[in-house]
C-alpha cells in the first residue's frame, strides 16, 4: 500500500470529522474526496491505519475517527498552515494598535484568538522578570516617602513605594529629597538600566549608587532593590482567558463531559507551565494526552511566545477539541503573536 496514499485518506478522514463531527466510513471518503482508487482500496488503507493506531472506530458506528497519534501525524506531516486573508491580517492590525494600555491591547487579543477560532484563547501577561526597565518615576509623597513606578519595555506598569526615612543609613533629618535631587537620580537611574535585562540591573544600579553622594547612597540602594525585587516577582504571573463559552456549545463534545475542561483553565499556574513548555520555537501543538492536565485529555493546545526585539515575554494560545481546525487555528495564533509582538512597547 502506498504510503502517501494512506497519509491522504489519514488527511480526508480528519479534515471530515472536523467538519461533521461525525466518524468517516469508506463511502464517504469514496464520494467526497478524489483518491483515484477503489471503495475497496479505501477500506484496506483504513483497516491499515487502524491497526497503526492512527484511528479508531467507535462502538456505534462503522466510521472511523481521528486518534491522538492521527492528529500528531496529520499535524506534524499533512497540515499546511492556511493563510489568513488580507481582511482579516488589516482587521488585526487595526483591532490591535487601538488598544489604549497593556491590558486592553492583551484582552483585544484574547477575543481576536477567540473569535477567529471558535475556542478559548489563552494570553499570558509579560513576565516582569523577561521585561526590561523601559522608565522609572520617582514621586514625593511628604515625609521622605517615595512612590516609585516602574514601567517596562513591554508596557506593563507597577508602583511601589519607599519610605526613605527608614532605609538603614539614612539620618531622620538632614536628608532632602526635592525634586532637584528626585530628578538627577531618576535620570541617572533611567540611564544605567537603559536597554537592560533584569540580570543586569543590579550591577548598572550599584555603579549608579557608588557615583553619589554619601547620603544619597542608602536612598538610591533602596529605590535599585525595590526596583529589582519588583521585576524578578513571580508571583505576578497571569493570564487573560477569553471564549470561554465557546466551550459550551453543541459542537464542543467532550466525552468525559465539559467540567474537567473548565477546572484545567482554573490551574493558571500549571496552565502557564504548559504553555512555557510549548513555546521555545515558534507556534506548538499539544494534543489530547500529550497534554499533562489531565482535564484536557480531549483538548488540544496551540501556543506561540510573543515578545519585543526578538525576546518571547509571555504566551498565547488557543484550546479546544482535539477534533479541531488545527491549520485554521495555527495561522490564528501566529498572526494575533506577530502582531501583538508589533504593537507592544518598544
Amino acid at each position: 500500500m502506498s504510503e502517501e496514499r494512506r497519509l491522504e485518506v489519514l488527511r480526508a478522514i480528519v479534515e471530515d470529522y472536523v467538519q461533521t463531527r461525525e466518524p468517516v466510513g469508506s463511502r464517504v471518503l469514496t464520494e467526497r474526496h478524489g483518491l483515484g482508487v477503489s471503495p475497496a482500496t479505501i477500506r484496506n488503507d483504513m483497516a491499515a491505519l487502524e491497526e497503526a493506531g492512527y484511528i479508531a472506530q467507535p462502538h456505534t458506528s462503522a466510521g472511523r475517527v481521528p486518534t491522538d497519534k492521527g492528529y500528531r501525524l496529520f499535524v506534524d506531516r499533512l497540515a499546511e498552515v492556511r493563510p489568513l486573508s488580507v481582511a482579516q491580517k488589516r482587521a488585526i492590525e487595526t483591532f490591535l494598535s487601538e488598544a489604549v494600555d497593556l491590558d486592553d491591547v492583551l484582552a483585544r487579543a484574547g477575543r481576536l484568538i477567540a473569535q477567529l477560532t471558535g475556542q478559548v484563547a489563552v494570553v499570558q501577561y509579560p513576565s516582569l522578570r523577561l521585561s526590561g526597565l523601559r522608565h522609572l518615576e520617582l514621586v514625593p509623597l511628604g515625609d521622605r516617602r517615595l512612590l516609585v513606578v516602574v514601567i517596562t519595555d513591554t508596557g506593563r506598569v507597577e508602583q511601589r513605594f519607599l519610605d526613605a526615612g527608614h532605609e538603614p543609613g539614612v539620618p531622620a533629618d538632614g536628608l532632602d529629597l526635592d525634586e532637584a535631587t528626585l530628578g538627577e537620580l531618576r535620570a541617572r537611574l533611567n540611564a544605567a538600566a537603559a536597554g537592560k535585562r533584569l540580570s543586569q540591573l543590579a550591577a548598572a544600579f550599584a555603579r549608579v549608587v557608588d557615583s553619589v553622594e554619601p547620603a544619597l547612597r542608602p536612598v538610591v540602594q533602596g529605590v535599585a532593590d525595590l526596583i529589582v525585587e519588583t521585576l524578578g516577582q513571580e508571583s505576578e504571573e497571569r493570564i487573560v482567558l477569553s471564549g470561554t463559552a465557546n466551550l459550551a456549545r453543541a459542537e464542543m463534545r467532550f466525552e468525559q463531559g465539559l467540567s474537567p475542561v473548565l477546572e484545567a483553565l482554573e490551574e493558571q499556574v500549571v496552565l502557564l507551565g504548559l504553555l512555557t513548555e510549548m513555546a521555545a520555537d515558534g507556534v506548538a501543538v499539544r494534543i489530547g494526552h500529550e497534554n499533562r492536565l489531565d482535564g484536557l485529555a480531549e483538548t488540544s493546545v496551540v501556543a506561540s511566545g510573543y515578545g519585543t526585539d526578538g525576546d518571547t515575554v509571555a504566551i498565547l494560545g488557543s484550546v479546544g477539541p482535539t477534533r479541531m481546525d488545527y491549520p485554521g487555528t495555527i495561522a490564528a495564533v501566529r498572526a494575533v503573536a506577530r502582531y501583538l509582538s508589533r504593537v507592544l512597547p518598544s
